[in-house]
């Protein structure tokens, strides 16, 4: 049994008896979610990527001595999600109190990890008074792991091998110093080892201010109630998170949808899930989704239960601090060899394209008992790299965007423009792309009459045209519905499809949702997300409100 899956047993057997008050109880609470938000501001600080920097795509968490996660950082739900696990996979590699002060260890591997080798993973144990009390984690999307193309993201690929640098847990820092033969290693397999090292000082600052203030914490109200007040957190966020499930309707909910490949001609991958509620516990299964694919998007299972997990809580009050009491009465499983639980060494570089297509199998299996919670669907997002040299600088750069379109309706809200759904990123700035990169931003605008139709409306489409200044760039692209519109609800209509042209003032041209291709200098992308679906009836849509949307751009008077 690995150290993850033993975990709850030793709880149940290691609890302490310690009385705790109800203001002790309060400060230690709101101070263990405090320190994981310092954690990130001290990630992001002191990051040098764009990605991390300015676009948040990373996380952290704080761990007691059991291995079991007490807090968490508001940050991406794919990374959060999966940390539980690449505890349990540090302690199978390094037993739980073997690692020394100021130690770190960092692992990559996709089916341990986050899905993806550009997600790195650093886990630090804490002690207090030479005895081990728990671990500050983090967790940072770096711009390149290596691989077959920039940014490691490259989706026409067969197996892992072909993705970059894989990392299983092993030991970067020990006693608070780089291990140099570890860090040669990792930076010798990068295309940009200065910002990779950046990065991973950034998370060694990060853990080490989470560390500390985990210390004075439990400096100040002693182990013993420290970990009673654990064992309190964690129970009653199981026992609220049980009573918000048994006021849902019992019964077992089926949703269909698909998301693209990078193939021309070839068939869109199945997703689909059943999820069941029974006796305050909620499984969401996968297992009727289509198989593993060859191509780099699979979504290996702990990054399908991430975004899973993440799906469920927005019905059962997204609001509750997200811990191991919350995960105890969830299951999100796939059967294995399945797009959605894949074997290694299954591809997975391009997996950012997933988490919505996850969240919108369950949140439309769920809108049929709990219409009301629901949203219809959001526009996706663009994932887009370019790499090159740059003409000024003569050194190689690589452009990292995340582009968002629109949400979905809901009941009594209409879906909203360029904000993150689901992975919680940030957009970086058109002036910090311009200042870093050689590409010139044309346009970055909502997409008139792109939202689905609905007495809700779905959110615009996004639009953003990229020039590349740089001879020579190549781009892989990410995103998806291109094919198939993001769905409406309760009679909404279908969001408008998305679309990726070349040179659209020129010899346009199409390309497909996922691809990579050369661009010469001059080259022109222009990004075209789809709109947001709608929700409830076009027809019963206020007269006032569409007034509304006609003064402010987002539809014409058709």
């Amino acid at each position: 049994m690995s150290a993850r899956n033993s975990t709850v047993l030793k709880a149940q057997t290691e609890r302490s008896n310690v009385g705790v008050n109800a203001l002790d109880f309060s400060i230690i609470w709101s101070t263990l979610v405090s320190i994981c938000e310092e954690m990130g501001t001290t990630l992001r600080s002191t990051a040098f990527s764009e990605a991390v920097r300015e676009a948040d795509d990373f996380s952290t968490g704080l761990f007691d001595r059991r291995g079991r996660l007490i807090a968490q950082g508001n940050f991406t739900p794919g990374h959060l999600g999966s940390m539980p696990y690449v505890v349990g996979h540090v302690e199978d590699y390094y037993p739980r109190g073997s690692l020394g002060e100021g130690d770190c260890v960092i692992l990559n591997d996709a089916w341990m990890g986050s899905g993806h080798f550009p997600d790195i993973y650093m886990v630090s144990p804490v002690h207090v008074g030479g005895h081990f009390i728990g671990y500050a984690v983090n967790i940072a999307h770096h711009v390149d792991v290596g691989g077959a193309a920039p940014g490691s993201q490259k989706v026409e690929l067969t197996e892992a091998f072909q993705e970059g640098l894989r990392l299983l847990p092993v030991r970067a820092v020990q006693g608070g110093e780089w291990i140099q033969e570890t860090l040669r290693i990792v930076l010798g397999n990068v295309r940009l080892p200065d910002i990779v090292r950046g990065d991973l000082e950034a998370q060694r600052n990060a853990n080490y201010s989470g560390a500390e203030r985990l210390k004075e914490l439990v400096e100040t109200y002693g182990v013993e109630v420290f970990e009673a007040a654990v064992d309190q957190i964690l129970d009653r966020s199981e026992e609220k998170t049980r009573e918000l499930i048994r006021t849902m309707p019992e019964g077992t909910f089926y949703f269909e949808d698909v998301l693209e490949t990078c193939i021309e001609g070839a068939e869109t991958v199945k997703v689909a899930v059943e999820v069941t509620i029974k006796d305050g516990e909620i499984t969401a299964d996968f297992s009727p989704s289509g198989n593993q694919v060859p191509v780099a998007i699979n979504s290996y299972i702990n990054y399908t239960r991430a975004h899973g997990f993440f799906a469920i809580h927005n019905f059962t009050n997204a609001r509750l601090p997200h811990n191991e009491g919350r995960l105890r009465p969830l299951k999100v499983t796939a059967r294995e060899g399945s797009f959605f639980n894949p074997i290694f060494p299954a591809p997975s570089g391009g997996r950012a394209v997933i988490p919505l297509r996850t969240f919108e199998a369950i949140n439309g299996a769920l809108a049929k008992c709990l219409p009301k919670r629901a949203v219809a669907a959001f526009s996706h997002m663009s994932n887009a790299i370019v790499s090159g040299v740059h003409p000024t600088t003569k050194k190689r750069f690589i452009y990292y965007d995340l582009i968002f379109g629109g949400y979905g309706g809901r009941d009594g809200a209409d879906g909203v423009e360029g904000m993150s759904p689901v992975i919680n990123c940030a957009t970086i700035p058109v002036e910090v792309h311009e200042t870093i990169n050689p590409v010139l931003i044309h346009c970055l605008e909502a997409i008139p009459d792109s939202g689905g139709r609905g007495e809700f409306r779905g959110g615009c489409g996004l639009r953003k045209d990229v020039e590349v200044l740089g001879e020579d760039c190549m781009v892989t692209l990410l995103g998806d519905r291109h094919e198939v519109a993001p769905y409406g609800l309760m009679g909404g209509e279908s969001g408008a499809l998305a679309r990726t042209v070349l040179n659209p003032s020129g010899e346009a041209l199409d390309l497909r949702s996922k691809e990579t291709r050369t661009l010469r200098k001059g080259d022109v992308l222009s990004f075209r997300l789809a709109g947001g679906g709608g929700y409830g009836k076009p027809a019963d849509r206020a007269t006032a409100a569409i007034q509304a949307d006609i003064i402010d751009g987002y539809t014409t008077a058709r």
